[in-house]
C-alpha cells in the first residue's frame, strides 16, 4: 500500500510499458523518428498518449482540438482513438515539424481525421468561435507555448460541450512550478495552475504523468 504516487526508476518504468503499452506500429515508428529530432524531448511519452486515447474513447469524443502538434505523435494517437468520422482541429505554426508526421498519418489511415491549421492557434480558435462552434467539441489537448496556455484554456472551455475534457501538458514543468519562478514559462504555468485550482467551471485533476498532466472537465 502507498499513500503517495510511486517514483519510477528505469526498471519499473520499462515494466509499465511492457505490461501496458499497445502502440500501433505506425505510432512506434513516428515516436522513434521523433526521438532522433533535435527537439525530440518535446514529444509526449507513449503512456501519456495511450492514457489520452483511453480518455477520448471513454467520453465518446468525435470532435477534438489539439494545440501544439510538433511531429504529430499525439494527433496520430488521438486520431486512432476516434471513430472514422471523427475530427481533430490541429493547431500549429511549424510546417517543418508537422511535415514529419503527415506521412505517418497517411500510413495509419487517419489523415482524413486531422484538420491541420498552420496559423497562430488563437486565430484558429477565435475563428471557430466566430463561426458559432461554441459547445461543439468534446476534447482538447493543450501542449504549446506556455505563455499562451491561459488564453488557449479559455477558448477551449468555450468550444467544449458540457462534460467535455481539456488535457493540459507540462503543468509540473520538471518540478520547477513548486519553487519561485525564475522565468516567464514557469510563472505562466504557476498562474494557470493556481487559477484552475479555484475555477468552479470545471472538475479538476492534476496527475504526475509525463511532465504533469491536468484534466479539466467542463461543468
Amino acid at each position: 500500500m502507498s499513500r503517495r504516487t510511486l517514483n519510477l526508476d528505469d526498471t519499473v518504468y520499462n515494466y509499465l510499458l511492457q505490461h501496458s503499452l499497445r502502440e500501433h506500429p505506425v505510432q512506434a515508428a513516428l515516436r522513434e523518428v521523433t526521438s532522433t529530432h533535435a527537439r525530440g524531448t518535446m514529444q509526449i511519452s507513449p503512456e501519456q498518449g495511450q492514457f489520452m486515447a483511453l480518455l477520448v474513447r471513454l467520453i465518446g469524443a468525435r470532435r477534438t482540438i489539439e494545440i501544439g502538434v510538433f511531429t504529430g505523435y499525439s494527433a496520430l494517437t488521438v486520431a486512432l482513438a476516434l471513430p472514422d468520422d471523427g475530427e481533430i482541429l490541429a493547431c500549429d505554426i511549424s510546417d517543418d515539424y508537422t511535415r514529419i508526421g503527415r506521412p505517418y498519418w497517411e500510413e495509419a489511415g487517419v489523415a482524413h481525421k486531422i484538420d491541420l491549421r498552420l496559423a497562430p492557434a488563437l486565430e484558429t480558435l477565435d475563428a471557430r468561435l466566430a463561426a458559432g462552434a461554441a459547445g461543439e467539441y468534446d476534447f482538447a489537448f493543450i501542449d504549446a507555448d506556455k505563455s499562451s496556455y491561459d488564453a488557449y484554456y479559455e477558448r477551449c472551455l468555450k468550444l467544449l460541450r458540457r462534460g467535455g475534457l481539456i488535457a493540459i501538458d507540462n503543468v509540473l514543468w520538471s518540478g520547477s512550478v513548486a519553487s519561485p519562478a525564475t522565468d516567464a514559462d514557469t510563472a505562466a504555468l504557476q498562474q494557470l495552475n493556481d487559477k484552475l485550482h479555484r475555477d468552479d467551471r470545471i472538475d479538476l485533476s492534476m496527475l504526475p504523468i509525463g511532465d504533469g498532466l491536468t484534466l479539466a472537465r467542463k461543468l
